[in-house]
């Protein structure tokens, strides 16, 4: 299957979805784009949660009661707040996990943008350097490094190749940026996909 996400055809591959429930995938109001390591920290964490977490804070709520009266119980509202935020992290991941679609950048060419990527551009004309790594919502954190897919960088730069020059619009203003290297994410570099570096054209 191939959609098209962004500015380029990419196969997604869906996890967690019958087969016969597959034709209605249309009908999905959300899907979560991630790398296969990104899926897989969401199901060590859902895992943590749900077998560690869970039974952390039920104890002590248990604790909590012990203590009498619980309207001016301070320790059995806090466990129960953190309850409630476990309990809906929880139904987000199993959300994420279920509609996951897992990046296969095997139909995208090696110096392409791409979710799933690690992008190297330089700020014009001062030549600034930059480095960010694309990935789907779920995986974003932008104090490493990786932006969601749906920022405006990432929207500016999916889809164009190295030697580009791309405009990125931002709070500050309109910012011209020339992309140097591209490479995939989690993947060892190699002459096929691996971190490419196109050699600027004599013309």
């Amino acid at each position: 299957m191939v959609i098209f996400f962004g500015l380029y055809p990419q196969k997604i591959t869906f996890c967690g979805i019958p087969k016969d429930k597959k034709e209605t995938l249309y009908m999905v109001e959300k899907v979560y784009p991630m790398t296969l390591e990104g899926k897989a920290k969401l199901e060590e964490e859902l895992e943590e949660l749900k077998t560690v977490k869970r039974g952390e804070i039920i104890e002590r709520i248990k604790i909590a009661r012990s203590f009498g009266d619980l309207s001016e119980n301070s320790e059995y509202e806090s466990a129960k707040d953190e309850q409630a935020f476990v309990e809906g992290r929880i139904t987000t991941i199993e959300t994420m996990i279920r509609f996951a679609q897992i990046i296969d950048n095997d139909g995208v060419d090696a110096d392409e943008v791409s979710i799933g990527k690690t992008v190297t551009f330089i700020e014009l004309p001062d030549g600034d350097e930059e480095e960010y790594t694309i990935v789907g919502s779920a995986e974003a954190d932008p104090f490493s490094g990786k932006i969601s897919n749906d920022s405006p960088i990432a929207q500016a730069l999916i889809g164009k190749l190295v030697n580009d020059e791309v405009t990125i619009a931002t709070p500050g203003g309109d910012m011209l940026v020339k992309i140097t290297k591209v490479c995939l994410l989690y993947t060892s570099p190699s002459p096929r996909d691996g971190l490419l570096t196109r050699m600027p054209s004599s013309a």
